[in-house]
């Protein structure tokens, strides 16, 4: 993403390098570079340029004619953006057409049709579309959200500003009392700006965290951060350098260095942007004041950043940021499907693939429709002409999706919708109301009368294992109760839901009503099966001891406990995967792409953090499923006839339903005893707790 060329202004070859410094960053991180996690904030470092190079062009204009023309700043606007996202778009819709299937088309043609209208943004903020969520990684279109919101600051900005100006106009007699008001209440009013959007941002991390990431207006005041910097730190032609002023190459280093900073230490597992983006957007906005100062020489002051961003490769890449910000996001995506595995090499190959395309698509379509002042004769005509294509590529997309719509009932797509609904019963009872409510829901199976009671307690990751547990606790002798919440880990500490964008607050609330109810009806026997919720950052320490103080709340009030192992993760989605598999897919990447050996670093420590904290609680026990799950240490989307996975960690009812008698057969020598071989006349179900 690129902010457009200045054409009144003078050339700054920093600013250009600054762009290119933005789209490496965001770039590096869309394709999990390891240590630039954070590299999503370059997109800040856009907001803060466009709100710099938008203000200097409009303040630039209605200083020397007093007014602004709308029609031709909005047809220059188009001029520069509209050629490219509409190759884009077009392309991205061919690939998705052959590579994803009609259900996953469905979801490629409406965000390509808000796409095509610039507001995507609005699209992912009303869909609850987590930036940083699993759904989100498969979407072809997420990155665009950006350029919604600087469309949308690009609708506005003009007419703000021409609103400011003329209100000075009509306030102040003589020419010299305009000139000296226009500035004042110019930069009053971008400095409320900053502070009520701000405000706004802040707030809406709390109410509503999508909106305060998607929307504009919590994001206006990263715009009246650079239109600051223009308006208090001009370009200066003097190259006489102040004492006073040689503290300005050092900023601008500090302010390339609060970029760093954000970039390499931030993660996906914090609430974003809130207060988190002012340190990039800072930083963006002292690299550019500090461009504007004298740079003297290595004699007279510190060497300038300005020196570092304007080498020649740094302007080279600055120059097609706007296209390569286009372009890799759909080639990593699409790339991904058809390699499901990628490693770091193939990811950084996709993502010089896109900058190749990205080159081309500046030179060959981008550049010469910017040089061709013939489309700027009759501005309204460019900017009326170019909305209405705009809105046929939107109409098409849709047409796109109700036609992939079509195609999902085929037969031979028939299983996919029934293995992405084949859920345990559970959800049809209401068992689980997610982080809507605290209220612990129980559902209960087999006899109310029985004199043995089982409790299956956890998170999705423990509900699945509901339909291997239910043949064996609702026989003779047995009732089975199960309480869950979905991304609620078994863990007595506080979890960060990147999901909701904050602290998961009604997770531990359940969590102690759950765990009180377990102690006032004292069952025989308790599940307990959770995993890592994406981004709550727990360490092995916390969940060692999150998970102690579990059992303690509860080893003293239970018959026995077993811990059942988290599953394994893959590294793709298991639905998508089986589904995508068509011509393409098959003659670019390798046989039995839908089977891997899953990463189980993360899922290993949590499994030793659980021994380590069961150690002490003699009626505590580890069930391990996993080898069941995957043979051989190797994880398959499909088994035989039966799919695994319904999705990248989530096991189908059936296939659950096919482990019942393994599931048995080992949790009975899990608590095998001398005297007994049935569970229910096992020591341990002696009474002494009751």
């Amino acid at each position: 993403m690129e902010t457009p060329a200045v054409e009144r202004l003078t050339y700054r070859p920093d600013l250009e390098g600054l762009r290119a410094i933005a789209v490496l960053l965001v770039v590096a991180a869309h394709a999990n570079v390891p240590g630039a996690q954070g590299g999503f904030v370059g997109v800040d470092v856009f907001f803060v340029l466009s709100g710099y190079l938008i203000t200097a062009l409009l303040t630039l204009e209605m200083r020397a004619a007093g007014t602004v023309d709308f029609w031709t700043f909005y047809a220059r606007r188009l001029r520069r953006l509209a050629p490219g996202l509409l190759l884009m778009l077009l392309a991205a819709c061919l690939l998705a057409r052959f590579v994803f299937s009609p259900t996953r088309q469905m979801n490629q043609a409406d965000s390509a049709a808000v796409t095509a209208v610039w507001a995507s943004n609005f699209h992912f903020a009303f869909a609850n579309m987590d930036y940083f969520g699993p759904a989100a990684e498969s979407n072809v279109f997420l990155h665009t959200w950006s350029l919604g919101v600087e469309e949308q600051f690009y609708l506005v900005w003009p007419l703000l500003l021409w609103l400011t100006f003329a209100g000075v106009s009509r306030r102040s007699g003589s020419a010299d009392g305009v000139a000296a008001a226009r500035p004042r209440r110019l930069k009053t009013v971008m400095a409320l700006i900053f502070a009520c959007s701000l405000a706004l941002c802040l707030w809406l991390m709390r109410a509503h965290p999508l909106s305060a990431f998607y929307m504009m207006p919590a994001r206006a005041w990263q715009f009246s951060l650079g239109a600051l910097a223009w308006l208090y730190f001009p370009p200066q032609t003097s190259t006489a350098i102040s004492r006073a002023e040689r503290i300005w190459p050092w900023l601008g280093w500090f302010g390339l260095l609060l970029i760093a900073l954000a970039a390499f230490g931030y993660g996906t597992n914090a609430p974003y942007p809130g207060w988190r983006a002012l340190p990039p957007s800072l930083g963006a906005a002292l690299v550019i004041a500090a461009g504007s100062r004298p740079a003297g020489t290595r004699k007279t002051g510190a060497f300038p950043v300005s020196a570092l961003l304007s080498l020649r490769p740094m302007q080279a890449l600055g120059r097609v940021s706007y296209s390569w910000y286009l372009w890799h996001w759909p080639i990593l995506v699409v790339g991904g499907a058809i390699y499901v595995q990628a490693g770091l090499s193939t990811r950084i190959a996709l993502a010089l693939f896109s900058l190749a395309l990205a080159a081309i698509s500046y030179r060959c379509v981008e550049l010469p429709l910017r040089r061709c002042d013939a489309l700027l004769r009759r501005p309204w005509r460019m900017v009326t002409g170019t909305a209405a294509v705009l809105i046929l590529a939107g109409g098409l997309a849709l047409q796109w999706g109700n036609q992939a719509m079509q195609e999902q009932f085929d037969p031979a797509y028939a299983w996919f919708g029934q293995a992405r609904r084949d859920m345990s019963e559970l959800y049809a009872h209401g068992c689980d109301t997610w982080y809507h409510s605290a209220e612990v829901m129980v559902c209960q199976f087999g006899d109310e009368q029985a004199p043995h009671t089982a409790v299956l307690m956890g998170d999705s990751i423990g509900a699945q294992w509901f339909p291997a547990m239910k043949p064996r606790f609702t026989q003779a002798g047995w009732r089975l109760l199960v309480i869950t919440k979905s991304a609620c880990p078994m863990v007595e500490k506080p979890v960060f839901y990147a999901r909701i964008g904050k602290e998961y607050t009604v997770c531990a609330e359940w969590r102690q009503r759950a765990l009180a109810f377990l102690r006032e009806i004292r069952p025989d026997h308790v599940f307990l099966g959770s995993a890592a919720t994406p981004g709550s950052g727990f360490s092995t320490a916390d969940w060692t001891d999150g998970t102690r103080k579990v059992l303690q709340a509860i080893a003293p009030h239970v018959g026995a406990i077993t811990l059942i192992r988290g599953t394994p993760v893959l590294p793709f989605d298991a639905l998508d995967c089986l589904a995508d598999e068509t011509l393409l897919t098959r003659l670019l990447a390798k046989e039995n792409r839908c089977s891997a050996l899953p990463d189980n670093t993360r899922n290993d420590w949590i499994f030793a953090a659980l021994r380590e904290a069961a150690d002490g609680f003699p009626n505590a026990r580890l069930l391990d499923m996993n080898d069941a799950v995957c043979p051989d240490g190797r994880c398959s989307a499909k088994q035989d006839d039966f799919i695994v996975f319904r999705d990248g960690q989530h096991l189908t009812a059936s296939f659950a339903a096919r482990l019942a008698g393994p599931f048995s057969q080992r949790l009975e020598k899990l608590w095998a005893a001398p005297e007994c071989h049935d569970l229910s006349v096992c020591p341990v179900y002696s009474g002494s707790h009751k």
